[in-house]
């Protein structure tokens, strides 16, 4: 299979004070965390969407210098996270057969889940999602099917109407960190 990888990296983080995705999680910015998970899943390119003007997060995405990672500066980030969604699907490869999409303030997302993701994909389900402890977490993983109705969203809901709509299959994970996302500084791990 052919796929690739987006994350979030647009929003504003306004619950946090500003600067989260830079704040220091376990020695390192809390988006490297995100992103190095991206990396680790089977695809062809992870693209990082972040908004403009961010300069500091551009310079992060830009030092890892990985052959397979890109940035895409979503002109209407501050919409909501469907419409950064909206720009990172935008930009996909019709050819994939997937994408992956992790969510930038995610430190512990487990590197071994997206082949679980992707073997049920592989199976015939049109989107796929750890669960952990009864909830669904990320990364999400969406066929090319869905990806007409990623590169259509707006606002700040996210896929939640298209993973309503479309067949969802799930992936039970012992992983709480499919679940962990940092919304306020008290939040960050040392």
């Amino acid at each position: 299979m052919r796929l690739e990888a987006i994350v979030l990296a647009a929003g504003a983080g306004t619950r946090f004070g500003g600067g989260k995705l830079l704040a220091v999680c376990r020695g390192r910015p809390l988006l490297d965390h995100a992103l190095d998970a991206a990396l680790a899943a089977p695809v062809d390119r992870v693209s990082v969407v972040v908004r403009p003007g961010d300069t500091a997060v551009a310079d992060l995405v830009d030092a890892r210098a990985a052959p397979r990672l890109r940035m895409l500066v979503a002109p209407h980030a501050a919409e909501g996270l469907g419409a950064s969604l909206r720009h990172g699907a935008g930009a996909l490869d019709p050819a994939s057969d997937g994408v992956l999409v992790f969510l930038g303030d995610m430190p512990d997302v487990p590197h071994d889940l997206a082949a679980a993701l992707t073997a049920r994909l592989a199976a015939g389900a049109e989107i796929v999602a750890p669960v952990h402890a009864g909830r669904r977490g990320h990364p999400v993983l969406f066929a090319r099917v869905c990806f007409e109705g990623l590169a259509a969203l707006s606002g700040d809901r996210g896929a939640q109407g298209l993973m309503t709509a479309r067949t969802l299959a799930l992936v039970e994970t012992d992983a709480p960190g499919v679940l962990f996302d940092v919304d306020r500084r008290e939040d960050l791990p040392g």
